[in-house]
């Protein structure tokens, strides 16, 4: 009798601590899994709460109907809350451009949150929802964060459209100046960085004329400029200009959430090197790992890859736990790899070399290419 109501209790105890699933839950999951799967791309936060209410935020309206559809078909009662993005408080500012020559992108709405990522001054974002003083944003890439109101300008549609159809001009230079006087002496509006665009309004033998996102006008020495769609037409994803950009990042700190020559983590860092030659990566290693396509590496045979090649490191699938892509670094050739790990460096994975990483060899998982060989 004893042992049964002990059995009674510790059953009582599982079913508070961990409540089965209900049906209109698993329905939610299930909508969410097909809509929103990796919730840095897209957002879909949906519960019903305890009033039988539907309350929470998607930035997808099919994900929303496809959701009420099913729970229709399967006779559930609930009263719909649901807000489909964007905010109705943005008041049709849904686009913005980024106007600091490096913006923060944090996971919450408060200054103390991760850093997710970061956006570069010309990048434009889509806006979904305010929380005070901070604005939930999507970059190109389609990450989702949360950047601060100093750091962009939302515009309305046709203002973005109109802002989209300027010339532009884009800083080459890893790091300098804009400056209020075509004059390096002169009073600097901002500091600038590699891949900032601007809007180009004029130029002369030395300087460029350009304008902010938000108005502010300023000149920029043509020899830290270019042309944006000279740029854009200049660029290739060869191996010798990845290994070029990726040498000249070297020793840059590691930031985690960085992706700006200020700082960047491991998939910042090669995300840089393939925007600056025109190519554009997803945010993280774990997503950056199913782009491209495999190289076989037969027990880490790395006789097949090319400079550019992008190698993936982390825990190996077990019985019980599965792959865990944590690290991406770039091969340079001569078993050698560039990464961000401490500041941006090379290192091999030649047991004989000075320079060896035993600990990323013995967690190396595959490596991918993005691109054509040259």
């Amino acid at each position: 009798m004893l042992t049964r109501l002990l059995v009674c209790f510790i059953l009582c105890v599982l079913t508070v601590v961990c409540p089965a699933q209900t049906p209109v839950t698993a329905t939610i999951n299930a909508v969410r899994q097909q809509y929103a799967p990796d919730g840095r791309v897209a957002l879909f936060s949906v519960k019903l709460d305890s009033t039988g209410t539907l309350v929470g935020k998607t930035n997808l309206p099919q994900a929303k109907l496809d959701l009420l559809s099913r729970l229709d078909g399967e006779k559930v009662a609930y009263k719909d809350a649901i807000q489909v993005l964007p905010a109705p408080s943005l008041e049709g500012k849904t686009y913005a451009v980024v106007t600091v020559s490096v913006a923060n992108l944090r996971s919450d709405p408060r200054d103390g949150a991760e850093l997710a990522t970061q956006a570069l001054l010309g990048m434009p974002l889509r806006v979904w929802d305010k929380d005070r003083g901070w604005y939930l944003v999507q970059s190109p890439d389609g990450y989702l964060a949360w950047v601060d109101f100093g750091g962009f300008e939302r515009m309305t549609k046709a203002q973005f459209a109109a802002w989209e159809q300027t010339r532009k001009l884009i800083y080459t230079q890893p790091f300098g100046f804009c400056y209020t006087q075509p004059d390096r002496e002169s009073q600097t509006v901002s500091d600038l960085v590699a891949g900032n665009v601007l809007t180009l309004l004029d130029e002369s033998l030395s300087f460029y004329q350009v304008q902010y996102p938000d108005g502010r006008t300023g000149f920029i020495s043509r020899t830290d400029a270019q042309l944006y769609e000279q740029w854009r037409a200049s660029r290739a994803i060869t191996e010798e200009n990845l290994v070029k950009t990726a040498k000249r990042l070297m020793g840059i700190p590691y930031l985690w959430g960085g992706t700006s020559v200020k700082g960047m983590d491991c998939s910042g860092f090669t995300k840089t090197v393939y925007f600056l030659n025109g190519h554009m990566l997803q945010r993280d290693a774990s997503q950056q790992v199913h782009e491209g396509t495999l190289v076989p590496t037969p027990n880490n045979d790395f006789s097949q890859l090319r400079p550019g090649d992008l190698l993936f490191f982390g825990p190996s699938a077990t019985t019980t736990k599965p792959e865990r892509v944590v690290h991406v670094g770039m091969w340079l050739g001569n078993n050698e790899f560039i990464h961000a790990s401490g500041h941006i460096r090379v290192a091999s994975l030649d047991p004989k070399a000075p320079n060896f990483n035993e600990y990323e060899l013995k967690r190396f998982l595959r490596a991918k290419r993005m691109r054509t060989p040259n």
